[in-house]
């Protein structure tokens, strides 16, 4: 009996993961020159919302098939098993990150600026207990390490919402609606010290709150099992899209802004809508319309994406968890290196090239680990076959000799 073919990547999911992995490498990298150049300086949404968007439809393609195969229980019992992957992930790259910068403030002899940098001096000087205690319970998420805990948060929503998604999936499409907008008011923000805070201190909360991202991620996670319908591709839908991306510019790019007293008293009448903690709605419309347009470059499934440099990205993208932790590592051993090579144009051309290139490798090993080849039968030489045969014909001639 055969089994059922395997559905095949979708070349489009795997490229744009992999932009949105580069793109997240260099935001991170510290006054990086380039960083001005990203998306999010051009508009209201910015890499995060392609990486849960990109998020929502892999965990579809990964996850929905084991409810619709195997049940509630198997499939509940699969996402518990990435939150633990996940988990031990995030803790691993604060302990590493960790690791390396207080290696550089010690050999450097920086005097701590490079934690004080990620406003970790005072967690790690006046609450360690506190700090490792939080870290494993999700209560202290520092800066800079905020993604991770939001992804793993709303990955554990999916059974309930398959569950729901089971009876009505217009019920399960106004809860999501109803969690998104009562979010956005606060009453679910979450606690990302596990401190008091000082008296009159506002206390710090999770960057990414779960109950708003998770409206934009279960968007991609219903366009990828077929709740939702793929767009049609029209002159008018084109023609918004444009528009919304135009008409944000002005009142997101910062030169702009610092510029004009108008436009920048604009920007903060709509910070509310554009809020990216609790995911504001103009975020959500701007990257939609981004998205949009992307969907209509790529082709029917992806096929104007060819070449050498779409192989490269979406190779990236099909390794997305190990590249993510891969080049946020990177992101601050570059920062380390171009505080010591400065910030000339040849400087900070080889550390992000370079960087981008390490990933690339990374990403083809990685693919070839979990390819497993110490389990495939390794080929007899034909060479060392005809020998053996040649052998053994000689040992039984003089044997019969």
């Amino acid at each position: 009996m055969t089994g059922t073919p395997k559905r095949p990547r979708d070349i489009r999911l795997d490229f744009f993961r992999g932009v949105c992995l580069v793109i997240i490498y260099i935001a991170h990298i510290w006054d990086n020159p380039w960083a001005s150049l990203i998306p999010a300086r051009f508009g209201f949404s910015d890499a995060t919302e392609i990486f849960v968007f990109c998020s929502g439809m892999a965990s579809a393609v990964a996850f929905g098939g084991v409810f619709a195969r195997h049940g509630m229980l198997m499939g509940a019992a699969r996402i518990l098993h990435r939150c633990w992957q996940v988990f031990w992930a995030h803790i691993g790259l604060f302990l590493v990150v960790m690791g390396i910068l207080v290696g550089a403030d010690r050999l450097l002899q920086t005097g701590g600026s490079y934690i004080a940098g990620i406003g970790l001096d005072d967690a790690l000087n006046g609450h360690g207990p506190d700090m490792l205690f939080g870290l494993v319970t999700l209560r202290f998420v520092p800066n800079f390490f905020d993604i991770l805990p939001m992804y793993l948060a709303v990955l554990a929503m999916i059974p309930l919402v398959m569950l729901v998604a089971r009876e009505d999936k217009r019920l399960l499409a106004m809860g999501l609606v109803a969690l998104w907008l009562v979010a956005a008011t606060g009453a679910l923000d979450l606690p990302a010290t596990s401190w008091s805070t000082a008296p009159g201190a506002i206390a710090k909360t999770w960057f990414f709150n779960p109950f708003s991202w998770q409206l934009i991620f279960f968007t991609g996670f219903a366009f990828m099992l077929g709740w939702l319908p793929p767009p049609p591709v029209t002159r008018a839908l084109i023609g918004l899209s444009v528009a919304i991306l135009v008409l944000s510019v002005p009142l997101s790019w910062w030169p702009g802004l610092e510029a004009s007293t108008t436009l920048l008293s604009w920007s903060e009448t709509i910070a509310p809508l554009t809020n990216k903690t609790r995911f504001g709605v103009l975020r959500f419309g701007h990257f939609l319309a981004l998205a949009y347009l992307a969907y209509v470059a790529a082709g029917e499934r992806g096929a104007a994406l060819r070449g050498p440099v779409v192989d490269a990205f979406r190779r990236l993208g099909q390794q997305s968890l190990a590249i993510f932790l891969s080049g946020m590592t990177l992101s601050f051993i570059a920062s380390i290196a171009l505080n010591l090579m400065g910030r000339s144009i040849l400087a900070t051309a080889v550390i992000n090239l370079g960087g981008i290139g390490i990933l690339v490798v990374i990403a083809k090993v990685v693919t070839w680990f979990k390819s497993q080849p110490w389990t495939k039968s390794p080929a007899r030489p034909v060479a060392s076959t005809a020998s053996a045969t040649a052998a053994a014909t000689l040992a039984e001639a003089a044997a019969s000799s």
